[in-house]
């Protein structure tokens, strides 16, 4: 039974201008609900946007699985008007209606999970369900515009406890096998399963305020799920990290960068204990290349972008997990990831809002011994183990 997902995404944002490429803690915003959609159970993947931009970004960054696809969506579907079935009628007609489950999903819902979106399957594949949609149980109160109540009595209000509340569509997942959507042309229809996704989930981004919201959430999940392990790894950005985030440009481009030579005799101590050293850089830079060469760094990953996504999949190739991880980062596209492993650092002249979200902040500078100082941290937190 093939599996398949769509992820329609927008060119034009009234609320939010560019909202599908704004960074929410350091990744693009739809990279969130790909991220998740790449190791769930789904065969496929596709990103079906007008945005050009996006498209070349999905085609760079996810190389590394054969599950993420990018498809280019007619201006016509991706208007203001545009209902989101009348883009799901033209990509299933775009792919030949090649799947047996489609499984629709927004890019604004970020804290949507892998297990989410296989609960959504599982209500198909296992539980006899034609679709099936994602909800959220709250023990709000209604009222109708008339000023009466829709599900409770005034005269008898009944206490949380006792109230067994509504379930919220929260307009994350859907899913529905091919013969009802050609037969409906709805994201849903026949017999519906229900996935309760929690609370915090019914916050969608449609203004600023939405997402700092959502912003926060991200960073606290991430964090309320850390644990801490024996460290394998030590996982490394490079400018602002190795380097002290200058660069040196001539005519011919990037010139030099400063290293510090202490910083690479810890690191060859540390994998003398046992620790692997990992490097991932958003940069494509040869001095790099050639620096993580003479370190002798094999694991050396240049032009990243997305490295929550891309660290995950390194993270399944290891057989290891993120409570195995330490992280240091300086700057914005570390966030998910510093929020995420066993242990995170920043050197002393970080930008502040990563410093606010490790777990230790280093009393060195970049390129002035912070990594050195990670380095002997490790060994003496490994001792323990």
């Amino acid at each position: 039974m093939k599996k398949v997902a769509l992820i329609p995404l927008r060119k034009g944002s009234k609320g939010i201008p560019g909202k599908n490429k704004k960074k929410l803690l350091g990744r693009p915003l739809f990279s969130w609900v790909l991220g998740a959609a790449v190791f769930s159970d789904l065969d496929e993947v596709y990103v079906f946007t007008d945005d050009e931009e996006i498209l070349s970004f999905v085609q760079r960054e996810y190389d590394w699985t054969p599950k993420v696809k990018g498809l280019l969506r007619s201006e016509i579907n991706a208007n203001d008007t545009a209902s989101t079935e009348s883009a799901m009628l033209e990509w299933a007609e775009k792919i030949n209606y090649d799947f047996e489950v489609l499984c629709l999903l927004q890019a604004t819902s970020p804290l949507t999970t892998s297990q989410d979106i296989n609960n959504a399957l599982f209500q198909i594949t296992n539980e006899g369900k034609t679709s099936a949609l994602s909800v959220v149980k709250t023990h709000r109160f209604t009222w109708n515009a008339e000023g009466t109540p829709q599900n409770y009595d005034v005269f008898n209000r009944p206490r949380r406890q006792d109230f067994e509340g509504l379930l919220m569509e929260n307009g994350a997942v859907y899913a529905t096998t091919k013969e009802a959507f050609v037969k409906s042309k709805n994201r849903v229809s026949e017999k519906i399963g229900l996935v309760t996704m929690p609370e915090e989930t019914l916050v969608e981004i449609d203004s600023l305020s939405d997402w700092n919201i959502v912003e926060n959430l991200l960073a606290e999940r991430q964090k309320t799920a850390k644990r801490q392990e024996r460290i394998n790894y030590l996982v490394l950005d490079v400018d602002g990290v190795f380097t002290d985030a200058g660069v040196y440009y001539g005519a011919e481009g990037e010139l030099m960068k400063k290293f510090n030579m202490r910083d690479g005799m810890g690191l060859e101590i540390l994998r003398q204990n046992q620790v692997e050293v990992v490097v991932i850089t958003s940069e494509n830079s040869d001095l790099v290349a050639k620096r993580m060469q003479k370190l002798q760094i094999k694991h050396t990953f240049l032009g990243v972008k997305d490295k929550y996504s891309f660290l995950q999949n390194f993270i399944n190739q290891q057989q290891t997990s993120w409570a195995n991880l330490a992280y240091v980062g300086d700057d914005v596209n570390d966030l998910a990831n510093l929020c995420t492993v066993g242990w995170s650092f920043a050197p002393a002249n970080a930008t502040s809002v990563v410093k606010q979200q490790v777990d230790f902040t280093l009393s060195h500078n970049s390129a002035d011994g912070a990594i050195r100082e990670v380095c002997e941290w490790v060994m003496k937190y490994n001792a323990r183990f």
